[in-house]
């Protein structure tokens, strides 16, 4: 059974228990990371807890916890539960009040719980062993305050379950002027011409964690030209390669879009070029 965490206890995850009460069970008033770790290496532990710390801001949970704070806590459930290939989940909600009532109450402590859970090998640059990923896509129908990495997640969820029961693994999601904003649980990048592009943020896209350091590391590397602007689902369907990235995907290659074929529907060169690279730094941050 994986150690869990919460509120300033390690646990069994089958005895972890929380309020009926608490915010996070009655509006999904909180904010969550997933953290992919290695062999007992994270990928992109400052970038996900500046995200976590910028997330509670925004929805104005008073929560203190230092860097070095949440750099503990992810070790100790790294050693707790055997190290090897674990995902790391941090949770934190505005808590338990003694009433349901909209309104923020004052004065109450943050619920905070974090557990691991295997994940599969880190992936890697090899045309042969990358999964190819087929597709649904379809009007995007969530909230307007999509960058912010809220716990409420049924809008990301249906649209999911929407491409699930058509046999597709995402949902490629649109907005009304047809532009390409992100998938259910991924953000998402098309290349056209050896040229990496992908949607600039707004309120539409969760800024991805893997997004911005495989941005930051094709910039510094210089040899693949990058893009981030407006992206119309014309040039999705036309694009020579389009991929999804999530910290539980690295760079995942998707090959078919709603029946349509992606390019020559295999793997691309500039995927295996951009997944070489990304192999090479995302411990780095």
């Amino acid at each position: 059974m994986s150690i869990a965490y919460l509120n300033g206890s390690y646990l069994p995850l089958d005895q972890a228990k929380i309020s009926p009460m608490d915010r996070g069970f009655l509006f999904g008033d909180g904010i969550y990371e997933v953290i992919p770790s290695y062999n007992g290496k994270m990928v992109g532990f400052g970038p996900h807890i500046e995200r976590m710390k910028n997330g509670l801001a925004a929805i104005g949970v008073q929560f203190d916890w230092t860097t070095k704070q949440w750099a503990d806590l992810c070790q100790q459930l790294i050693e707790k539960n055997g190290s090897g290939n674990l995902g790391l989940y941090l949770h934190v909600t505005r808590g338990t009040d003694s009433k349901r009532f909209h309104a923020f109450p004052e004065n109450i402590p943050a619920t905070v719980f974090a557990y691991s859970f295997e994940i599969g090998p880190e992936p890697v640059a090899d045309k042969a062993l990358a999964k190819k990923y087929r597709v649904a896509a379809t009007r995007d129908l969530r909230w307007e305050r999509c960058h912010i990495k809220s716990i409420a997640l049924l809008g990301n969820v249906l649209h999911f379950q929407q491409g699930y029961e058509q046999g597709y693994d995402e949902t490629l999601l649109f907005n009304a002027d047809n532009q390409l904003t992100e998938a259910s649980a991924c953000n998402a990048f098309i290349v056209k011409n050896g040229t990496v592009i992908t949607p600039a943020l707004d309120n539409a896209k969760l800024p991805g964690i893997t997004r911005h350091i495989l941005l930051d590391i094709l910039r510094r590397d210089g040899s693949i030209p990058v893009e981030e602007r407006d992206v119309s689902m014309d040039e999705v369907y036309s694009a020579d390669e389009v991929w999804i990235t999530s910290s539980s995907k690295d760079i995942a290659a998707v090959v078919q879009i709603n029946g349509t074929t992606v390019g020559n529907g295999e793997v691309g060169d500039v995927w295996l070029a951009a997944q070489t690279l990304y192999s090479a730094g995302k411990f780095n941050y």
